[in-house]
């Protein structure tokens, strides 16, 4: 009787912990946990919780551009980037297919290596996204900060053609951090909702 019940006791204790590791697996597998942020009157997404704004420093030495982003958010090591800018460039038309070869024409000339992962249209809360997630290799830091290495990105970027603007959503992080964050940007991308 008391083998039988040492047995039991074995058996509950194995399927436990395959249990607390299952959980355990789950939490790890899930990446960081989303927020809900509004970024002006009619746009939402959910940024990973640790993610904060900006500081008008950080944007001005790593987005410098004429237009400031409508929001922009880093991680705490400053390395890990989602933003949202509105594109100088406008589509009154609505054609996204034209739109689609524009940006991808633009991105390949902005980098000096652009390995595509995956590209194409996809509807987000009843809009429709251009989208391209992407590796990219630039020199360009080389030249400007006299480093020998070249910098390698992972990026993921949609485009919402409206008829009066378009805008653009970038997560972005260093290549090597890619396998960390590949998930958790393409989790932000189908929060992205425009009213």
């Amino acid at each position: 009787m008391w083998k039988h019940r040492g047995r039991l006791l074995k058996r509950h204790m194995r399927i436990l912990t395959l249990f607390l590791f299952g959980i355990a697996f789950l939490l790890i597998a899930a990446g960081p946990r989303l927020v809900k942020t509004k970024v002006g009157d009619r746009i939402t997404v959910s940024i990973p919780e640790s993610f904060f704004p900006m500081t008008p420093e950080d944007i001005t030495q790593r987005m410098p551009s004429v237009r400031a982003p409508l929001g922009a958010y880093t991680n705490e090591d400053r390395v890990v980037d989602f933003s949202i800018n509105v594109s100088a460039t406008q589509w009154p038309d609505g054609n996204r297919e034209v739109a689609a070869k524009f940006f991808k024409t633009s991105l390949y000339n902005l980098y000096d290596k652009v390995t595509m992962i995956d590209e194409g249209m996809h509807p987000v809360h009843r809009k429709e996204y251009i989208f391209f997630e992407f590796e990219s290799r630039s020199n360009a830091a080389q030249r400007t900060e006299g480093s020998s290495e070249p910098t390698l990105k992972y990026t993921y970027i949609q485009y919402l053609v409206e008829p009066d603007r378009t805008l653009v959503f970038t997560f972005s992080c260093p290549r090597a951090l890619k396998d960390d964050w590949q998930e958790t940007a393409r989790a932000v991308m189908k929060t992205v909702k425009v009213k």
